[in-house]
Order: structure tokens, then C-alpha cells, then sequence
């Protein structure tokens, strides 16, 4: 109760002081990437309820002759880059912190189409609401495999506290400052998660 109160007293805060910011981001998206400038996608949160998480897009739509959407790493822009880097492209989910769909700290939300390749253990991720930054992210982002962000995510869960959270406020503003763990090596952001591979 205390973590959603702050929660919700941070995010309100937020949105009013960056309101400009978030304004400025979204008019360049458009310029840059085009419509609309706001991605969005269902992602599970707590208890794998599903909701709507919300970024600034950080790719086109440029398409092959198909009409099939080119890779990731060919729609990726330098501006989407930068957003990246900078963490600017995660402002909008100050709002899903708002709605109670996400906390500042927790699990990143993953992908609806993971929820049934998870095994016992990965699952517990979801007992806590998935946040904007979380321990996987201050130990290696996208840079690290799936067992060891999962390890680290369910770490986060059986560890939780006030002071753990503040920690990972200070080791999220070193990071984004430093701009590591961006991307896994030879990906945009990270490959895809196909399962457990010691249970296949």
C-alpha cells in the first residue's frame, strides 16, 4: 500500500514538472517517425492481468514488398536510437504507473506470448506489479540472457524492500547517464524468448 501511495504521489509529480518534456518528445516522434507517436501493446502484469503499456515509437513503418514489416533493426532510426539511449521513449508509462497498471519498480513487462513458456519458477515474476526499471535492468538490461533476467527478477520479488527499491532509483540513473545494456550483442534490443531451454 505504502509503494502504490508512492507510486502514485511520484508519477503525478512527474507527469506535471515533465508535462513540457513529454510534449516536446511526442512533437518530434511525429516529425521524425511519423503517426501515431505513441506505442502501445498488451502486456501481463500483476497476477498476468493483462493491460495496455505505453512508449514513444522508436521505429517507421516501412514495409517490404509484401507488405510485410521490415526487421527490427532496419526500422530502427538513429532519433529511436537516442530515445533508447536516453530512456526518453519509456516516458509515457508514467501514466500506467498512474492507472495502477505498473510501479516505478519492478519485473519489465514482457511480451503476452511468453506467458505460457515460462516455467515455476519464472513465474513468479508476477506476483509483484512489473515496473518502468527493475534489478534485472540495473544488472545488465538487455545485455544479459533470459535465465539470468528471470533469475534476477525473481530475485527482486523475495527480496523487495524500501531501501532495495532506492537502490535500484540510484543504479537507474547511473545506467541511463551511462547509456549501458541498451541492446544484446547482434540484436535491436534482445532476442526473442522461446522457453525454459533445460525443460525442452
Amino acid at each position: 500500500m505504502i509503494k502504490r501511495i508512492v507510486d502514485l504521489l511520484l508519477a503525478t509529480f512527474l507527469l506535471i514538472i515533465l508535462s513540457w518534456l513529454l510534449l516536446i518528445v511526442y512533437i518530434l516522434v511525429v516529425c521524425f517517425l511519423g503517426t501515431p507517436g505513441l506505442f502501445h501493446q498488451q502486456r501481463p502484469g500483476l497476477h498476468e492481468k493483462i493491460f495496455t503499456v505505453y512508449k514513444f515509437r522508436t521505429m517507421n513503418d516501412k514495409r517490404d514488398e509484401a507488405g510485410d514489416l521490415l526487421p527490427d533493426h532496419i526500422r530502427l532510426t538513429k532519433f529511436g536510437q537516442f530515445l533508447r539511449k536516453a530512456s526518453l521513449d519509456e516516458l509515457p508509462q508514467l501514466f500506467n504507473v498512474l492507472k495502477g497498471d505498473m510501479s516505478f519498480i519492478g519485473p519489465r513487462p514482457l511480451l503476452i506470448e511468453y506467458l505460457p513458456l515460462y516455467n515455476a519458477h519464472q513465474k513468479h515474476r508476477h506476483k509483484v506489479r512489473p515496473g518502468i526499471t527493475g534489478w534485472a535492468q540495473v544488472n545488465g538490461r538487455n545485455a544479459i540472457s533470459w535465465d539470468e533476467k528471470f533469475r534476477l527478477d525473481v530475485w527482486y520479488v523475495d527480496h523487495q524492500s524500501f531501501w532495495l527499491d532506492m537502490k535500484i532509483f540510484w543504479l537507474t540513473a547511473k545506467k541511463v547517464f551511462k547509456r549501458e545494456g541498451i541492446s544484446q550483442a547482434g540484436q535491436a534490443t534482445i532476442e526473442r524468448f522461446y522457453g525454459d531451454k533445460k525443460e525442452l
